[in-house]
């Protein structure tokens, strides 16, 4: 699977290529390196399904998840084609699709929606996107970057593969996209590429990277704290900005926020002491900072969508730094992870439990991306927003909270004073109350939701298919699907209550047996039909 690490070609002995169609998003085959059959999408590809989607109106569009987003189109023309997807999808099923993304995902998204500003007349753009799509459902999508990359990108992350550290590195560092998911500040920009295109002729010159005060007030590129601390090994070539209480010759601790990571500024300083600096400097400037569509390294905007959906799990103990230190063996196990700084419960910790100096929000993230990260979405929502706090599992309301049009400040984080009950995981919508014209946005937030599991969880599976179902139903009253009950959807939702020795929920199931059943819980099936349960949705 290694790449050369500058052109991006294939290894000599073995030249490899993402699968295609639904059989490349369903399941990883079983082999010595993905051990047994792991479903990735196949459960939610079932639900659309047994609610009456049609198979091959379910299109998938893998890609090569090594290639940097430029590489993608250059060597796949994966952008051509994905457009040409909408196009022919709009031809056959006379209508606009629904977009599913998950985590990296939403990156080949947010390029695909910036590669098309060029590819269109500005005038047509939006029309384009109008026609062609109706919603965007952005699952666990790294707004800001991910911490794990720096992991990866310094020690290796193996992801369970029984593969060592060092060559989990040396791969990871052979892709294109590994810089990709960098963390990076909500505070810097480059210019608006767009405009240039169109206004300023076909030689742009050099983009220029700008930020605004708040990243120089502030310590953290407005992450929780410093997301690399390492340990230098002697003085040599350091930026003045780090010499403080610098000893001759003796290793020195440095600390690098989010953008000295996305600049360069961090791999620059150990240049000297990491063979991969210089390949990763090299990928960062011709790659990513210097991309002619866009740097990718720059906070979102609210992509121009009738309707958008940002989906992520929360209030999971999440790592949002490391402390580094040289290792005294060769390249690529020449550093090794001496403590790691989470966020979780409103606090930040350190696995070695020393102090650790940083801003915290209220709530952590889903084990793999930092909240903040997250939760960047939040500035799409309208002025006034209404939040919804409701159990996960089915419920018949007595335990929702709602709050209806809440002030809503762009930059500020919406955080709901609504109770917990324990033992209780909850699911919170943040909804628009007013929108911008023409626009829709929710945010829900999946309490104890893992990122990489979350598109197998049935919660979320549920939700989506009542939005999806809900937004093309012409009976529709609603702006959102009401959050008033949650009752069984499918007669795998229906099991037997042994306290009460009857069906649970015996307003929705009855016990129906049916020849093959093995237990109780089986025999319990829906008391109406789909069509019957879903109205009371709209």
């Amino acid at each position: 699977m290694v790449l050369d690490p500058y052109n991006q070609t294939d290894h000599p002995d073995c030249k490899s290529r993402p699968d295609i169609g639904l059989s490349g998003i369903t399941e990883l085959d079983p082999g010595y390196i993905t051990g047994p059959l792991s479903s990735v999408w196949k459960e939610w590809i079932k639900w659309c399904i047994e609610f009456g989607i049609e198979a091959n109106a379910i299109i998938a569009v893998p890609y090569d998840w090594r290639l940097s987003p430029s590489m993608l189109e250059e060597r796949d023309l994966y952008f051509h084609k994905l457009k040409l997807t909408f196009e022919t999808a709009y031809k056959l099923r006379g209508g606009p699709s629904l977009v599913f993304a998950h985590s990296l995902g939403n990156h080949v998204f947010r390029y695909f929606l910036e590669w098309l500003k060029l590819e269109i007349a500005p005038k047509h753009y939006n029309q384009w996107l109008d026609q062609h799509i109706h919603a965007y459902f952005a699952v666990g999508a790294p707004l800001l970057g991910a911490i794990e990359t720096i992991e990866a990108t310094l020690s290796g992350f193996t992801f369970g593969l029984p593969i060592s550290e060092g060559t989990a590195r040396s791969m990871f560092n052979s892709f294109g996209s590994a810089l990709w998911m960098l963390p990076f500040s909500k505070y810097c920009r480059t210019d608006n590429k767009y405009w240039k295109h169109f206004y300023g002729g076909r030689h742009v010159g050099k983009q220029t990277y700008k930020c605004d005060e708040q990243e120089f007030q502030s310590n953290f590129s407005g992450w929780p704290t410093k997301i690399i601390n390492i340990e230098i090994p002697s003085a040599k070539e350091i930026p003045e900005s780090n010499l403080s209480s610098m000893e001759c010759g003796l290793p020195t601790q440095l600390s690098f926020s989010a953008r000295e990571i996305s600049d360069g500024t961090f791999f620059k300083a150990i240049e000297d002491y990491d063979p991969d600096s210089k390949r990763l400097l090299h990928l960062l400037q011709k790659s990513y900072l210097g991309d002619p569509v866009l740097n990718p390294l720059t906070p979102w905007d609210r992509p121009p969508i009738k309707n958008v959906f940002c989906i992520y799990g929360s209030d999971s103990k999440t790592k949002v730094g490391y402390y580094f230190a040289p290792s005294g063996k060769p390249y690529p196990d020449n550093w090794i992870i001496t403590d790691v700084i989470y966020e979780f419960e409103g606090s930040l910790m350190s696995r070695s439990g020393t102090l650790v100096e940083g801003k915290i929000g209220p709530i952590s993230g889903d084990e793999t991306v930092p909240y903040l990260s997250l939760s960047l979405c939040k500035n799409w929502l309208g002025p006034k927003v209404n939040i919804t706090r409701a159990p996960q599992s089915e419920h018949d309301g007595s335990d929702v909270q709602i709050k209806l049009n809440v002030e809503h400040h762009h930059e500020e984080d919406i955080v709901p004073k609504m109770t917990r009950l324990p033992r209780v995981k909850y699911i919170t919508y943040y909804e628009d109350s007013e929108s911008l014209p023409g626009k829709r946005t929710a945010i829900w937030e999946l309490d104890k939701a893992n990122h990489r599991n979350i598109v197998r969880s049935p919660v979320l599976m549920r939700e989506l298919w009542l939005e999806m179902w809900h937004d093309i139903h012409p009976d529709a009253k609603l702006e959102f699907v009401t959050k008033a009950k949650r009752g069984p959807l499918r007669d795998e939702d229906c099991y037997w209550d042994y306290g009460k020795a009857r069906c649970a929920w015996p307003d929705y199931c009855e016990y129906r047996y049916v020849f093959g059943d093995v237990h109780l819980g089986q025999s319990c099936r829906l008391r109406y039909t789909t069509a019957e349960v879903l109205s009371h949705y709209l």
